[in-house]
């Protein structure tokens, strides 16, 4: 799962397996469906028992070809590709290359089409990127005070800063406009740079626009405030966190291995993003010209009203900033695998993960068995047992594409890539099953029942929704959690996956996560920690919601718009 827009950081079912699997011992292997079975178990409609004799029970295909992704298998291939040797798949190097061939080449192995024209290999989606590094030169200066990178302050994203540039910046207190509260009350700040207070407002301990006093998603991090700042047009955004228990040099030691690390953008596209600085609470004082008795004389009045502003403001100095940024291009690339369906072969389901991660850091390989592994494995798993189905003649009535995608840790970049150059028109596909982290359990759910984290699915159609629910219930129901599903949720997880970029066009998305632990995004995400009887159980409730969706007489309806 992305941490692009995070500073310092950034779910699927008990299902019942087949007559021949344990539902909690591993797999031994897959399910052989015979058409003489066929022959045997299904007779016409229009039969009749004889005398003594009882009519034949329906067989159930979605159960008989769930029963197929197994514990074994996910263990295998997951094995190979969370593996030190393919480096973390850090998009457009070696190791993300390797894992694109392994998984191209199990697509071929299994009979799907790759449906890419005019590339070298039709089961990828080449694209160019730009891959821009921070060189460590950058400097700030405040008056006759000059202030180093990495020190005194970093930065995220692109940079308008090229060359020295003096900036006026215009302060917009803590950068938020949510009901009456309202930072942004008479400012046009198209074009500026801004300095934005971390945190929020707050009186007697407490947020003052909570509603619960838990932290709102303006005082989670800066996530929300730099998207209003890129609304409201402003060049760059330079954040500063006064809160005593902030210590800005431990942040700064720990972001900066991150931070050495190249960022990447699209060739094609202007990065309409206002830059992210963060600076430290003495360079915050110096910018602000003000004092901390000062600076907290405002904090007390900005927590009175939850209406307007508070009537105090600071007036920054203007300072002198240069921060280049050396750029190169390389290639990266979408691994894409076809089934076509029957009778409504023309409408097409996408079953999703993006299997990129982040690469070595530090010196440590960051395998992302779970992040994002787990889900990819898992379209693996799916893809099999649909093509096995259409083998055995009870192939899907849709098309399904089975979509891995690249650059999802840089900003869901091969989806965005995708949804704005699709291989097949967006108007014919249906919706998105999009699976990322299925294979851990985080820490509100220990001791507990197995569980998945569902999101987005009653956005935009109440249909997929219940065919999710109904799924569920259907074959062994684990609980289905949907805290995160809230618009109110700090972590915006609906914004942090590939399914996002099918949602903006419109196209109904379910996303399937079973939350963040201790080693999401570190050395400590390995295959050995992966609960893969529960990883198996999460896999086959998104293949019974695929299953149903491919095969159901009509298309869900677009008949939610909900944020």
């Amino acid at each position: 799962m992305s941490h692009k827009l995070m500073p310092a950081l950034l779910l699927a079912a008990a299902l019942v397996a087949g007559p021949a699997v344990a539902q909690d011992a591993p797999s031994k292997g897959k399910i052989k469906v015979k058409r003489k079975d066929k022959d045997k178990t299904e007779a016409p409609a229009t039969a009749a028992p004889g005398p003594g004799r009882q009519a034949p029970v329906p067989v159930d295909h979605a159960m008989t070809y769930a029963s197929g992704i197994n514990q074994a298998d996910l263990t295998k291939h997951l094995t190979v590709l969370a593996s030190d040797a393919y480096e973390g798949r850090e998009t457009g190097e070696k190791g993300q290359k390797m894992a694109a061939d392994y998984i191209a080449n199990r697509f071929k192995e299994l009979g799907l089409v790759g449906p890419v024209q005019n590339s070298d290999n039709p089961y990828l989606q080449h694209f160019t990127m730009e891959r821009s590094t921070w060189p460590g030169t950058a400097t700030l200066k405040v008056g006759s005070q000059s202030y180093q990178w990495l020190k005194d302050f970093y930065a995220y994203g692109n940079s308008p800063f090229e060359q020295a540039t003096t900036v006026q910046p215009v302060f917009v207190g803590y950068g938020i406009e949510e009901g009456g509260y309202n930072d942004y009350a008479g400012l046009d700040v198209k074009g500026k740079d801004l300095v934005v207070l971390m945190g929020e407002p707050q009186k007697d301990g407490k947020p003052v626009l909570s509603k619960d006093g838990n932290p709102t998603k303006w005082g989670n991090d800066y996530r929300a405030k730099s998207a209003l700042a890129n609304q409201k047009g402003a060049r760059s955004v330079f954040f500063v966190n006064f809160n005593p228990k902030d210590d800005f040099g431990k942040t700064t030691a720990r972001m900066a291995p991150y931070l050495s690390r190249p960022s990447i953008s699209f060739m094609d596209k202007k990065d309409a993003r206002a830059a992210t600085f963060f600076v430290s609470p003495a360079v915050g004082y110096k910018l602000l010209g003000t004092t901390e008795a000062a600076l907290r004389k405002y904090e007390t009045a900005a927590g009175q009203t939850t209406t307007g502003k508070p009537a105090s403001s600071f007036k920054p100095a203007s300072f002198t900033v240069t921060a280049p940024k050396k750029r190169e291009n390389f290639t990266t690339e979408n691994v894409l695998g076809f089934l076509e369906g029957s009778d409504k072969k023309d409408e097409i389901l996408v079953v999703s993960a993006h299997y990129d991660h982040i690469g070595i850091i530090g010196g440590e390989v960051h395998n992302g068995a779970d992040d994002d592994g787990s889900g990819t494995v898992s379209v693996l798993e799916m893809a099999e047992a649909f093509t096995q189905a259409k083998k055995d003649g009870h192939g899907p009535r849709r098309s399904i594409l089975f979509l891995t995608v690249t650059g999802e840790e840089k900003g869901l970049l091969g989806s965005e890539y995708y949804t704005d150059h699709p291989i097949f028109p967006l108007e014919r596909t249906i919706a998105d099953l999009n699976i990322d982290m299925v294979g851990r359990t985080d820490k509100e759910h220990e001791g507990k029942g197995d569980y998945v984290y569902v999101i987005g699915s009653d956005k935009l159609s109440s249909e997929l929704h219940t065919i999710v629910e109904n799924a569920n219930k259907q074959y062994g129901p684990i609980d289905l959690d949907y805290r995160f599903n809230d618009p109110g949720d700090p972590n915006r997880f609906y914004y942090r996956s590939d399914h996002y970029n099918f949602a903006k066009h419109k196209i109904p998305v379910a996303f399937f996560f079973n939350g963040v632990h201790p080693d999401y995004h570190g050395a400590g995400d390995e295959v050995d920690k992966i609960e893969f009887a529960k990883m198996e159980k999460r896999a086959r409730l998104v293949f019974y919601s695929a299953w149903e969706l491919a095969n159901r007489d009509n298309r869900i309806v677009v008949d939610s718009n909900k944020p």
